[in-house]
């Protein structure tokens, strides 16, 4: 729980500073002009065209990348140490000592993560919709709204991939760096193709489904990337109970 609330107050911190400091950054300084001395091919991968708006500004400076990677990292991160974590210090036996199953401990562990993803989204989207309306450069509530709801999915599916890597990895220290590794690759990986011939391996990303700059910019709402998000994380849930198993926790 404090952990949660420590990375909610921050990233409401850093989400309610940069919306506060959007509308002078954006009214001193020519965003066109300044984006037209950036390479093409960098301007369409980050997307920095929609910088001259306030949804653009906040989805890129902090959606975009603190929130969809940073927190994303941390859930998939956060999962990774937990059953791995148990059976490396020995806690594991105690808790399969219990009249419990494996699946119930590991599906327990998984709904846990729910937590700060609730917490966290909540805070700030408050913060950030109420630092908006202060400047008088108000957000649409049901676009904020669809941002922090759209990314429990995605969040979700973060957790999800942690899990499996916990059962599979069994040592703390290797889990985590796979679920915080593999999921920066693949975020990296749509990026870096998006535009290209290879823009087809973007599909391998949690981020190709959520996107909360269409979302804030456009009043996209990617349901369907919802869906995939859930059903893909269902998958890993099952993929990580049958494995888990078959593990010898000694």
């Amino acid at each position: 729980m404090l952990a949660s609330l420590v990375i909610a107050v921050g990233l409401a911190a850093f989400g309610g500073m940069m919306t506060l400091l959007a509308p002078g950054i954006i009214g001193d300084i020519d965003m066109e002009a300044f984006i037209d001395q950036l390479p093409p091919g960098m301007v369409e991968a980050m997307d920095l065209e929609v910088m001259a708006t306030i949804e653009g500004f906040i989805a890129l400076e902090l959606y975009q990348y603190v929130f969809l990677l940073g927190f994303g990292v941390y859930v998939a991160y956060s999962a990774a140490g937990t059953i791995a974590g148990d059976i490396e210090n020995d806690r594991m036996d105690t808790l399969l000592a219990a009249p419990i199953s494996r699946a119930r401990i590991l599906l327990e562990k998984f709904l846990a993560l729910l937590v700060p993803i609730l917490i966290v989204n909540a805070v700030v989207g408050v913060v950030v919709y109420a630092s908006a309306a202060f400047v008088e450069e108000p957000i649409a509530a049901a676009d904020l709204l669809a941002v922090h709801a759209l990314s429990v999915p995605y969040l979700l599916f973060c957790g999800a991939f942690g899990m499996l890597a916990s059962v599979v990895a069994r040592r703390r220290l290797v889990a985590e760096g796979v679920a915080a590794g593999v999921i920066v690759a693949a975020f990296l990986v749509q990026v870096v193709t998006k535009g290209t011939d290879v823009d087809w391996l973007g599909t391998i990303s949690p981020s190709q489904y959520y996107s909360p700059l269409e979302i804030l910019t456009a009043g996209d709402y990617d349901l369907a990337g919802a869906g995939i998000l859930l059903a893909a994380t269902v998958v890993l849930l099952l993929a990580s109970i049958a494995w888990f198993r078959e593990v010898d926790v000694r």
